[in-house]
């Protein structure tokens, strides 16, 4: 096994990611059957960590995904480009009454110990459509490409999808970047793609090519096919590091080119109060994060945070603790911002991962 290597030098782009873009709607903390008014929020679990590494951590960053040629495409479209992100857009053409969408995700917020409801129309979805030869990688990593990274929200949509990210990650290799791969197992995607399709399978083609996974140890299970503890036991903590990093061991001797993995743990007491921690595995070495307590506005896109602050500190040379706790601290302040990207500046996640406090700045 050799080390992680970040690819030094000029380079167009820091990181390019590939998935499905979507919109999200919000209702707040109403649920959706009593909403009035919603907020639209533009994510995707892939694009999301582009836009971080744009947003709050200034690196050159783009992302290759669907686009649709209506208001809804065009609303999508003005989020990236708010964000930094250049696009490397397949474009479809709607047909003014089935599609093909940008995917609709609906997701309230919760309260208390009322928990987030999240549901789907991914119906006649473009990202689904996606297919190798879609993208011209020789010409997108010749520009140079650093860090390449996918996930399994956009390997779970089609059978085409998932061969996709396998053509990109060849690509990515042959140019020498970081690949990197969130393993985001959803149960409600697998079910929808039927039987046939099963995401050890699927996922497990994918990893081969992979040098970081992000990935819990639900996801580790469920989507890799690792062997563990039950995932819904109840009466253990979530934030004991051991039984991650006993997993690991089986991860990497099923695939040897894996050379970093990572997660966060994650306590929840109640929708809003969280404890909150993370873990690496990089090199045949553990690190852990420190423990926090959260005061959570709105959990979804926590764990895409995570990745960029992470990747980030990586990327840029930093010492492993600190990346580690950057992606910590990013994906702690993530939790309180409405949306699912990020509102957060760099000095104050760097101030938060030294220790920081949330004392008035005045």
């Amino acid at each position: 096994m050799s080390a992680l290597s970040v690819p030094s030098g000029p380079a167009a782009f820091d990181f390019l990611s590939l998935g499905a873009l979507v919109h999200r709607l919000d209702p707040g903390i109403i649920p959706f059957r009593k909403a009035r008014q919603l907020d639209i929020h533009v994510s995707g679990g892939e694009y999301n960590v582009s836009a971080n590494l744009s947003d709050c951590f200034g690196l050159k960053t783009a992302v290759a995904s669907a686009m649709v040629d209506y208001p809804i495409g065009e609303i999508v479209q003005r989020g990236v480009r708010e964000t930094g992100v250049t696009p490397f857009y397949k474009f479809f053409k709607h047909d003014g009454v089935r599609g093909p969408n940008i995917a609709t995700v609906y997701s309230d917020r919760g309260l208390g110990v009322r928990p987030p409801v999240v549901f789907y129309n991914r119906s006649n979805e473009a990202g689904a459509l996606l297919k190798p030869g879609d993208f011209d990688w020789k010409a997108i990593f010749a520009q140079g490409v650093k860090w390449f990274h996918s996930g399994g929200i956009f390997a779970a949509l089609s059978d085409t999808t998932s061969e996709l990210i396998i053509e990109a990650m060849k690509a990515a290799k042959a140019a020498g970047a970081v690949t990197s791969f969130d393993l985001n197992y959803r149960a409600k995607l697998w079910a929808a793609a039927g039987g046939d399709r099963k995401p050890q399978d699927v996922l497990g083609k994918i990893v081969e090519h992979v040098d970081v996974i992000i990935g819990n140890e639900e996801d580790l299970q469920l989507g890799l096919g690792l062997q563990g503890p039950k995932v819904d036991q109840k009466t253990e903590s979530k934030l004991d590091p051991k039984k991650f990093f006993e997993i690991i061991g089986q991860a990497v001797a099923k695939f040897p080119n894996v050379k970093a993995v990572a997660t966060t743990l994650r306590e929840v007491h109640s929708t809003n109060r969280h404890d909150w921690a993370a873990v690496l595995w990089l090199d045949g070495k553990e690190y852990v994060s420190p423990t926090c307590q959260l005061d959570v506005v709105d959990r979804i896109g926590g764990g895409d945070g995570f990745a960029a602050g992470l990747i980030y500190g990586l990327l840029t040379g930093r010492p492993t603790e600190e990346a580690l706790r950057l992606g910590w601290a990013h994906g702690a302040l993530l939790t309180t911002f409405p949306g699912d990207v990020t509102m957060a500046k760099l000095p104050e996640v760097e101030a938060l991962a030294k220790g920081g406090s949330a004392r008035v700045q005045r």
